[in-house]
């Protein structure tokens, strides 16, 4: 897919678009000080396409503010780790802005993209066919914050929900990791509830689904980055933590880490309204065997998303 010529263009093409305005330099940091927050747009690719074409993508970064000895706010200029933040296929909501809170606190800087408003797409029900074709997003995010002057290069990670968690999976694949970012790599990834079992599952229909190698699902190969996975039991895509710790298993021992929630359903950090929702893709993928789309059940769980929160802070505060 000629994927390697555009890779210049996704540190060359970006834009900032605006800036939010920063804390005084002689506020109190003790007191609420305000993140910098920038409006940016990254060229992407358009996998849909052949050959790809490029896309603009938007996101949101936020740099914390840090204090110095007599709690007088400053930004750091060039050494702030940074955490890509992917959503769901529900599209950009709370759980972006949840977990960035926390990580900003954490002095951790993030960078939330929106996958679905380059494409057009207003939710599952027109989202890609498979979270393939949105892997250069998340890489050309990479790239942006491998050049920004505060965001120090080599300890940037990426968190990501449900289909975003998918391609927080994937993108710690050697496969996809030199497809996509080049010679560039995250080095820690958190993925939150991203339907394991379709990982290495050559049990699909190869007239619907591709095999797992072209499909986006393969993780034979990681890169030796540390993976947390972040899943409840009650989950209606793996239908429990059993596909996930399998996966675990799977590979070289301790890369990956499961974290299980015990009553928690898919999306438990999605501190909303509960929904109901139909995904070809859940209940391990039975849609292929009965013909009949299976529901999802998203319920938030306030006490265990604030626990979940605390594990993702501690997670990149000791690998980046």
């Amino acid at each position: 897919m000629m994927i390697s010529r555009y890779l210049r263009s996704l540190v060359s093409g970006v834009l900032v678009l605006a800036s939010g305005a920063c804390a005084a330099a002689q506020s109190d940091c003790r007191n609420d000080a305000t993140p910098i927050v920038s409006f940016v747009q990254l060229k992407s690719l358009n996998l849909q396409t052949s050959p790809p074409s490029p896309l603009v993508v938007k996101g949101k970064l936020t740099l914390p503010v840090r204090s110095d000895a007599n709690q007088r706010c400053y930004s750091a200029q060039n050494d702030v780790p940074a955490v890509v933040i992917l959503h769901g296929s529900s599209g950009v909501d709370s759980r972006g802005d949840f977990h960035a809170e926390a990580l900003n606190a954490a002095g951790i800087a993030t960078l939330e993209i929106d996958m679905w408003e380059a494409r057009g797409v207003v939710g599952a029900a027109n989202r890609p066919p498979l979270p393939l074709f949105t892997y250069p997003d998340a890489f050309a995010a990479l790239a942006f914050l491998n050049t920004h002057p505060s965001i120090a290069k080599d300890r940037i990670g990426v968190l990501g929900f449900s289909w975003g968690g998918v391609i927080s999976v994937a993108s710690a694949e050697q496969l996809y990791a030199a497809k996509f970012g080049g010679a560039l790599r995250f080095k820690a990834h958190v993925a939150h509830y991203p339907a394991c079992y379709i990982f290495n599952n050559n049990t699909f229909p190869p007239s619907q689904v591709p095999p797992p190698a072209q499909a986006g699902t393969q993780f034979l190969n990681p890169t030796g980055a540390p993976v947390l996975i972040q899943i409840g039991t009650e989950d209606d895509y793996d239908n429990g933590p059993g596909p996930c710790r399998n996966l675990a298993d799977s590979v070289s021992s301790g890369i990956v880490e499961v974290a299980v929630y015990e009553g928690a359903y898919h999306a438990w950090d999605r501190i909303m309204i509960p929904v109901t929702v139909q995904d070809p893709f859940a209940d391990q993928g039975s849609l292929f065997k009965t013909g009949k789309v299976p529901t999802v059940e998203i319920k938030a769980d306030v006490d265990q998303a604030y626990e979940a929160r605390k594990r993702v802070v501690r997670f990149f505060r000791q690998h980046l």
